[in-house]
């Protein structure tokens, strides 16, 4: 068997292709829910703090369509050859049945809107959001397979460690799932997931260049409090992070394409045994007020993170990705008080140590 695959974290983990995006600034190297898949070395890379400056590039307006297609490829590329594209596009549209099945089943009486859209220049999506549910406040789980040109500034932000210099507009393939789900009650935690892959054609005044590829994502566990078991279960700005556990990789292609694609396959299969479980026990815990305005509090902080550190999210903004899906990430309901501070020692406190302060939880 080939070596495991190394995966650098990053700052972000999508692109407004992929209209949910997580930001991790980790001191150190966490793992959240484990894969049978062998991956035991990661890089700690430091994320590079920059916002977007994207001038002159503008996303193609998407068109709403009727009817799920079978696929969003281009016939040249083949609809069912074998390719990595053209299978993990199946993969992604195998997980968002699954991951909606699996909530729509722990709600009991949400179900999922679907909306399917296609692009001029090739490729479209499916975007799926549980709004109001007993369990769920709300649940978006998109997927997205286009085709577009990149800037080289959108180059720079799509990659998180950018060695090669790009001298002109970049013709690109994308394929993504991204996840964010809100739990009404308090104790019953925030969960985030993406996977993607990408490659990235020769501009037309670089001839000779290599095409390029890699594989990219990550899970992240957002509690409002600290349950240990929870944690472990699943098990990872302003000096803190988002949230307790994840994994995250990027610019994954150091190994062949099969092994990197059963790896993405399987972290994607992993998130419903390792976020099902914790919804189930946690949804019905008995809440005060006090419970819910700390959810609160902590969800205009998730909001913070997304709209004002998320390279992905930014980027996605100000290219005119598609608003919906962009902003699907966002809870209902949130909250934001001036310099608040919990009590040292409370439940509160710990959740807030914790993301400033992270640990090995197993």
């Amino acid at each position: 068997m080939p070596p495991p695959p190394t995966a650098a974290l990053s700052s972000s983990s999508s692109l407004c292709l992929f209209p949910f995006s997580s930001y991790s600034s980790p001191k150190k190297t966490q793992l959240g829910f484990r894969p049978s898949f062998p991956f035991t070395r990661l890089t700690n890379v430091t994320p590079t703090r920059r916002l977007m400056t994207c001038s002159a590039v503008s996303i193609e307006k998407e068109t709403l369509i009727s009817h799920r297609p079978h696929s969003f490829l281009r016939e040249t590329d083949g609809l069912d050859d074998g390719s990595v594209r053209s299978r993990f596009q199946r993969m992604i549209m195998e997980v968002q049945d699954s991951v909606c099945g699996a909530l729509e089943a722990v709600d009991g009486a949400g179900k999922f809107k679907e909306d399917a859209w296609t692009r001029p220049g090739g490729g479209g999506g499916i975007s799926r959001v549980l709004q109001d549910g007993d369990v769920f406040e709300k649940a978006g789980v998109n997927i997205s397979v286009v085709y577009g040109v990149m800037p080289p500034e959108a180059y720079r932000a799509a990659k998180a460690n950018v060695t090669d210099q790009i001298p002109g507009p970049v013709p690109f393939f994308a394929a993504g799932i991204s996840s964010v789900l809100h739990p009404k009650n308090p104790f019953a935690p925030t969960l985030h997931f993406n996977y993607r892959y990408f490659e990235t054609d020769a501009p037309k005044d670089a001839p000779g260049a290599p095409r390029q590829w890699w594989f990219g994502g990550g899970t992240d566990l957002t509690p409002s409090y600290i349950f240990e078991e929870d944690v472990k279960h699943f098990h990872s700005h302003r000096d803190e992070r988002r949230g307790l556990g994840g994994i995250f990789f990027d610019d994954l292609n150091d190994n062949d394409q099969e092994m990197l694609l059963s790896f993405a396959t399987e972290c994607a299969n992993s998130v419903v045994p390792a976020y099902v479980p914790i919804v189930e026990k946690r949804k019905n815990t008995p809440f005060t007020e006090s419970h819910k305005a700390w959810q609160q509090l902590r969800r205009g902080r998730y909001i913070e993170f997304n709209l004002v550190y998320d390279r992905g999210t930014t980027f996605g903004l100000k290219t005119g990705g598609r608003i919906e899906s962009i902003l699907v990430s966002l809870p209902l309901t949130a909250r934001w008080e001036y310099d608040h501070k919990p009590e040292e020692g409370s439940e509160e406190w710990k959740l807030l140590d914790a993301c400033m302060n992270p640990k090995e939880w197993i």
